[in-house]
């Protein structure tokens, strides 16, 4: 089935009502919001009405979480990555995803809106105007007030009735009778399910007795007593509803101090967050590595931290977290801990890529993904605080953004960053490097060619005032050199001063990335091969030169010497296995599967094509597949095969569309897929070529991809 719905709470209770009501409104109306107070359900509601209706979507059900946003300037961004479109294309941000839409019968679920109400109104307009097929069911604690708007208003469930009951059984773990404490807890809590599961946590810990006579004690007093622990509450809950308040903040009262601390000090995450990641930001003073897991079981058996999933991965609900921020302003830690969250992730960030050239490439651009919602937080934090920290943290992931097709994230971080910060050397120039490749694959040439001369000069720049600095360095008071034996060294080579480092490679593999895709292939190999004979090292040394190695392949094949390319690429592939890289050696199987089509051997071109696909799958990388299904279905039409030729051109095109952008790649694959498309669509005919074409762009993509790789395997 299309579309992406995270999996449903097996404790959803009751709500048969509720749910034939947004049912019904869904098939009536193209925007449903369900509104109600924090805790009260409404993502479950939404996420199970969700589910039940994706059947009736063509094109799917798409989720999107819209807490981990703390402003609108991502909005577009999120809601794009959701459905699944790695936007490649230049432009106003919503034109891309009002082109992914614009055919499509699909519904798409935007949670937790109320604090982007406005940027989220315009939005749903403007998507709801240029998308006919589309449906959206939005969840917010008031309405979005676009024309047209279905409100579900969703209640607690009834507090003595069966439903709530059973939530509190089914969170305990225990089976109560209807009559005894547990009923009064109920209605104590008012049937609002956050505030069950929050008392269903003491149960556990304390028994029912226990939590109901704490309640009473609690919601006996007057008001005024019952919240003076929580200031400025209203910045986070509505006044009409003080339970859910009391629940929290009486949860917080049964934590320990030190469960107290890390609460609050956790609320800096905006995403799912490690125990690593918690350790580094969460410790001080009380808390360290020694007292910090032990604080943090705690939180979750309270069920104030939701458990770890399969990848270890903590959460908090975005109600318990806004408490804790609030607790976090009260002790005057909020600059500080949102500055060491900033230190952390700037730190993982630069891991990230010094480690990118190795082994663990696949591990950290994994790691890089896994936190992306955090690494977002973080630049916005260095973005107000420390603007060439951004441009650091921006420089050190923006590949691996652009690699999973957040482009327009990777982008928009490097030009604020660029823009504010006044760093120059080597974060400036490799922040100028991340910019090109991210212009060149949104095929924005005339910006990238600005940003490609601004890199070089940058990394001239930086690397003479390094080679001064260390001639300095080498010198005595009375100007006589040291060689590192710190002896008089002899006449230094002058060649050694003046070869190109690993900034003055990057850029020289920018110009040549820019001059491939604009078909100039000579160009390309004067440029890298310029630098490559003056630089020192093998291909292997270092990621710079690896890149400047793989253009200069492809400028090979652009210029007709294709055994000479081929050989470098096998050599270059064979590297790249050693050290268990995976970019490079994907975009060399690319390589290779040109160069087969190039000297008539269609059978090794779909192998080369279909390792190609095996690896961009593992990165995620839509760009990258529908670059090798171009490949493989040029291969097939070669072959002869029109009938599997023209099912996974369908395919390809159905991911084409997911980048925002018609189809595109090197100027030679695009004249041969033309040649050998038109070949096949007389052989098999073109009613029967359409056919299959059609039902592969209309199926389900990854299926399209599963059955390309099966069948390529055939072959």
């Amino acid at each position: 089935m299309r579309g992406h719905l995270p999996d449903e709470n097996p404790g959803f209770v009751g709500r048969r009502t509720e749910l034939r009501r947004v049912s019904a409104a869904l098939a009536e109306h193209r925007l449903v919001t369900v509104t109600g107070v924090g805790g009260v359900g409404k993502t479950r509601l939404a996420l199970r009405a969700a589910h039940r209706a994706a059947g009736l979507y063509p094109d799917g059900a798409w989720w999107t979480d819209l807490t981990q946003l703390d402003g609108e300037r991502l909005l577009v961004a999120l809601v794009a990555d959701s459905v699944d479109l790695a936007d490649h294309t230049p432009g106003m941000a919503t034109t891309g995803l009002c082109r992914r839409l614009a055919d499509d019968r699909l519904l798409l679920v935007l949670d937790s809106c109320e604090h982007l109400a406005e940027p989220c109104a315009r939005l749903v307009a403007e998507l709801l105007a240029a998308a006919p097929g589309l449906t959206v069911l939005a969840t917010s604690r008031s309405p979005l007030g676009v024309e047209g708007e279905r409100v579900v208003a969703l209640d607690p469930l009834p507090p003595s009735g069966r439903d709530a009951l059973e939530l509190l059984r089914r969170a305990a773990g225990e089976r109560f009778p209807a009559a005894g404490p547990a009923g009064e807890i109920c209605v104590r809590l008012e049937g609002i399910p956050l505030a069950l599961e929050l008392a269903a946590a003491q149960i556990r810990l304390q028994g029912a007795e226990a939590v109901r006579d704490q309640l009473g004690t609690r919601f006996d007093a007057p008001p005024s007593a019952r919240f003076e622990l929580l200031a400025h509450t209203e910045r986070v809950w509505p006044s009409r509803h003080q339970t859910l308040r009391a629940a929290i903040g009486w949860s917080h009262e049964l934590s320990a101090p030190l469960e107290r601390l890390l609460w609050a000090r956790l609320s800096v995450f905006r995403g799912p967050f490690d125990l690593a990641s918690a350790t580094a930001v969460c410790i001080g003073g009380p808390l360290n590595r020694a007292t910090l897991p032990g604080a943090l079981d705690g939180l979750v058996r309270a069920s104030v931290v939701r458990p770890p999933d399969a990848a270890g991965r903590l959460r908090m609900l975005d109600t318990i977290r806004a408490y804790g921020a609030t607790w976090l302003d009260r002790t005057g830690e909020t600059g500080t801990v949102a500055d060491r969250h900033a230190a952390h992730f700037r730190g993982l960030a630069r891991r990230a890529e010094t480690e990118w050239h190795g082994a663990r490439q696949l591990r950290w651009y994994r790691t890089v993904d896994a936190h992306h919602t955090d690494l977002r937080t973080a630049l916005d934090r260095l973005l107000r605080t420390d603007p060439d920290g951004a441009l650091d943290l921006i420089g050190s992931v923006a590949f691996a953004w652009s690699c999973r097709g957040r482009l327009r994230e990777a982008r928009d971080g490097l030009e604020q960053a660029l823009l504010l910060s006044g760093a120059r050397g080597r974060t400036r120039a490799r922040a100028l490097w991340a910019l090109g490749v991210t212009l060149v694959l949104q095929g924005e040439f005339g910006p990238a060619q600005e940003a490609s001369e601004r890199c070089a000069r940058e990394a001239r720049y930086t690397e003479y005032n390094e080679r001064v600095a260390d001639t300095d360095h080498a010198r005595g008071p009375d100007g006589t050199e040291y060689g590192e034996d710190h002896g008089p060294a002899g006449d230094p080579d002058p060649g050694d001063r003046d070869r190109p480092g690993d900034l003055t490679l990057d850029a020289a593999a920018l110009a040549g990335l820019l001059a491939l895709t604009t078909g100039r292939p000579m160009a390309a190999h004067v440029v890298v091969g310029h630098v490559l004979d003056a630089a020192r090292g093998g291909p292997a040394d270092s990621a710079a030169r690896l890149r400047c190695h793989l253009v200069r392949v492809f400028a090979l094949t652009g210029l007709g010497r294709l055994a000479e390319a081929r050989d470098r690429a096998l050599t270059l592939r064979a590297l790249c296995e050693e050290l268990d890289e995976h970019w490079t050696r994907t975009a060399l199987e690319y390589q290779l599967a040109l160069t087969g089509l190039l000297e008539g051997d269609p059978a090794a071109a779909a192998g080369h094509a279909r390792a190609m696909l095996e690896g961009t799958r593992g990165l995620g990388a839509s760009l990258g597949v529908a670059l090798g299904l171009d490949v493989l279905a040029t291969a097939l039409a070669a072959a002869g095969d029109g009938e599997r030729a023209a099912d996974v051109s369908g395919t390809g095109e159905a991911y084409w569309r997911s980048t925002g952008q018609p189809r595109r790649g090197l100027p030679g694959l695009r004249a041969l897929h033309e040649k050998y498309t038109d070949t096949v669509r007389a052989s098999i005919g073109e009613p029967a070529y359409e056919e299959i074409f059609v039902r592969a762009l209309t199926g389900l993509p990854q299926d399209g991809l599963d059955r390309a790789l099966r069948d390529s395997r055939k072959a």
